[in-house]
């Protein structure tokens, strides 16, 4: 069995992203995140892909089978592992600065780690972001420092 830290897990995921981020660009994707976690027994890598027409099972299996070569060759990953690609789906995390900046405008649900204000859930419209923190107008009207969120998602209405 083998165990995975965390900090080995992230510089995986890292690697992997740079290693396949340019073909899922040149096939007309975008490479929205990857994941490399334990499912029951087996390791699952997951890329998580996004275009603005959406996605389908064809264009995940067109990545799959193109990506495939790439990890194949540069062998990141020691243990066997299953490949997965999938569409990031309709509540997409917000990670990045561009996930936020594309949010602006839009109502997300925001799920903190600890309570503010006794609550540790609540909905609103992204108003502002910055390195430290987001701004969405709620019953609380505070600013959520970006390090309390657990996730942060945008959900299309």
């Amino acid at each position: 069995m083998h165990c995975v830290s965390e900090e080995l897990r992230l510089k995986l995921t890292d690697r992997i992203f740079e290693l396949t981020e340019s073909k899922v660009r040149e096939l007309g994707y975008e490479l929205y995140d990857v994941e490399y976690q334990k499912e029951y027994d087996n390791w699952v890598l997951t890329l998580y892909i996004d275009s603005k027409d959406g996605i389908s099972l064809d264009d995940c299996e067109i990545v799959s089978n193109a990506v495939d070569p790439i990890l194949d060759e540069a062998d990141p990953i020691e243990q066997a592992y299953y490949l997965s690609v999938s569409s990031v789906g309709i509540d997409r995390p917000l990670k990045k600065d561009k996930d936020f900046q594309r949010s602006i405008g839009k109502t997300i649900d925001v799920k903190l780690y600890a309570p503010l204000k006794g609550k540790k859930e609540f909905c609103g419209e992204l108003v502002s972001f910055d390195a430290e923190s987001f701004t969405v107008p709620a019953k609380l009207r505070k600013r959520s420092p970006l390090g309390a969120g657990r996730r942060h998602s945008c959900v299309r209405t």
